[in-house]
């Protein structure tokens, strides 16, 4: 049962994070090949967003990341949804992550590259300026904030330009947030060292937790105590399943395994869980260990 604040909650202990919910959806026979990805569903198959958040809470999950992650009012404007039908949705998709259990719910606030939907948010570097990338997200995370999550979940970042410009929109936006980034190896996506990105995030007062998603499984391991010693927050950690995206394809084998959890609390991370292809029976396990932990 959700009680006091996001916050307290953290302090008391490390909390479950859901899995992918686009593979949720897909599972569920949903076609997501859209510029808006799974926020297209907000306006055409709401519905099946809060029972995708539900699986997962099902599955032990403690938190609902929201599927704003791809919504835009750029990217709305482009399927004709004027700016008030745009905070509708936004507000909506908080809603239905609401209405799916009692947990915690995080507003995605995602990468301005996942809004050019070319993967570009997987390289950063827009060529954008810093005060261009503040009037992208300003309105997005105001607009969310004003929907009531318990935290914005910053998230996907793929350098530490973007992480700044979204540092000053968070200044003084009355939520609290984390801020998780996007690597490869040692460094961000755009090839910064990640210890210098998540100290950057880690100084934000508003800031709860810092750490990695959208990764592999084998980045995240180490990286999980690089943020844990940049700033001394919290960490948030929840990779990939380890297959890699080619060919407009999922190819390998799955490595996100339930052992790689115990690491990652054991050096410091507080918000555990998955990205892509991360499903139900994932999140299951993972939140064995983070019981097993607990006691």
């Amino acid at each position: 049962m959700r009680t006091g604040t996001f916050a307290a909650a953290l302090a008391a202990g490390p909390l479950v994070l859901d899995g992918g919910l686009s593979n949720r959806l897909v599972d569920a026979g949903h076609d997501l090949s859209d510029d808006l990805w799974s926020a297209r569903l907000l306006a055409d198959e709401p519905a099946a967003i809060t029972e995708a958040h539900r699986a997962y809470f099902a599955a032990g999950a403690q938190v609902a990341i929201t599927s704003s992650y791809q919504a835009s009012f750029e990217g709305f404007a482009r399927r004709g949804v004027d700016r008030a039908g745009a905070v509708r949705l936004l507000r909506r998709s908080v809603e239905l992550a609401r209405a799916a259990g009692p947990g915690w719910v995080a507003a995605s606030v995602g990468p301005y590259g996942a809004v050019l939907a070319d993967g570009s948010e997987y390289r950063g570097r827009y060529g954008l300026t810093e005060g261009q990338l503040v009037d992208f997200h300003r309105p997005r995370i105001e607009a969310l904030a004003a929907a009531g999550p318990d935290v914005l979940a910053v998230e996907t970042v793929p350098d530490t330009d973007e992480a700044a410009a979204v540092l000053r929109v968070l200044d003084g936006i009355g939520i609290p947030a984390w801020v998780s980034f996007s690597i490869e190896g040692d460094r961000t996506r755009a090839g910064q060292p990640i210890g210098e990105a998540f100290a950057l995030a880690a100084d934000a007062p508003g800031v709860l937790a810092v750490g990695v998603n959208c990764c592999a499984p084998e980045d995240a391991d180490p990286a999980v105590g690089v943020a844990a010693r940049a700033g001394g927050k919290p960490v948030v950690v929840y990779p990939n399943s380890g297959e890699r995206w080619e060919g407009r394809d999922w190819r390998g084998e799955p490595t996100f395994r339930p052992d790689r959890v115990a690491g990652w609390l054991a050096d410091g991370a507080r918000l555990v869980g998955g990205c892509c292809r991360v499903g139900p029976d994932q999140i299951t396990a993972l939140a064995g260990v983070v019981r097993a932990h607990r006691n």
